[in-house]
């Protein structure tokens, strides 16, 4: 899962673009990733409900969305 990009939830921009920096093995507690700024964070995640994965570049602006990889409310939004 080391470095895949996923959305992470905001308050202000509602979602967030993250690369994950350190693998994630079931069971642990946070998810490290570094957002589009440079901001290193370590994102608490329920292993029940990890975030959603974002879409590769090549994806984006794609007029059909069911072209996506992934299809969910961010994927939406930032296509």
């Amino acid at each position: 899962l080391q470095y895949n990009r996923v959305w992470i939830p905001d308050n202000e921009e509602v979602w967030q673009s993250a690369e994950i920096t350190k693998s994630y093995k079931a069971g642990d507690r946070f998810l490290h990733v570094q957002l589009e700024d440079g901001t290193e964070l370590s994102y608490p995640v329920d292993p029940a409900a990890l975030p959603p994965l974002r879409n590769p570049d090549i994806l984006v602006g794609e007029n059909d969305l069911t072209a996506l990889s992934y299809l969910h409310e961010p994927a939406v939004l930032h296509n």
